[in-house]
């Protein structure tokens, strides 16, 4: 019964969250209905409910996190407080030649082209666990290329977080690292 509560209570505030995300149509291109988290950030409750969800999903799975890593820029948004209710660290993947002194590289396939992103070379550590956040999952693309760059420094993907995903897109498909992901579209 108390588990049935908590999970009738849990799906409430996803309802809740699902609430306050916009869809855009057509944005930035015709035919893309972009999914706009920032009303969830911009309300405390929400954000906090938000963060406090991402943060019960790593407990339950009992694993001790030493660094959460946000993929730029809308991960930095969520990263950061989750970090600090994990008591760990917080490092910012960010896109190329962002970041000063030497870095560690990864680039990666996207559905048009390519992309490369970094990390501070001594900001992640051999064997530390990691999970990786970002707002919203796609194809997968960019995920899966923050986990190839975790593996470069020898650090352990513990799992991939994102507030949306959209399933229709199956970037899931493309992770080898467990996806925990409050709103489905």
């Amino acid at each position: 019964m108390a588990a049935e509560n908590a999970q009738s209570k849990q799906a409430r505030i996803i309802d809740r969250i699902k609430s306050f995300i916009l869809t855009c149509p057509d944005f930035p291109k015709p035919g893309i209905p972009f999914k706009d988290i920032m009303p969830i950030v911009q309300n405390p409750d929400v954000f906090s409910d938000t963060i406090a969800l991402l943060e019960e999903h790593i407990k339950e799975t009992g694993v001790k996190v030493d660094v959460v890593a946000g993929l730029e820029a809308r991960g930095f948004l969520f990263g950061p407080p989750l970090a600090l209710r994990l008591e760990c660290a917080f490092v910012p993947i960010r896109k190329a030649e962002k970041l000063p002194g030497e870095t560690v590289k990864c680039s990666y396939a996207l559905e048009y082209g390519q992309d490369t992103i970094e990390i501070q070379k001594t900001a992640v550590k051999p064997d530390q666990n990691v999970v990786i956040v970002d707002d919203l999952i796609a194809t997968g693309g960019t995920m899966a290329g923050a986990c190839t760059l975790m593996e470069t420094v020898q650090a352990n993907v513990v799992g991939c977080l994102t507030v949306v995903e959209l399933d229709y897109l199956k970037g899931r498909e493309n992770l080898k690292h467990a996806l925990h992901s409050l709103v489905h579209y």
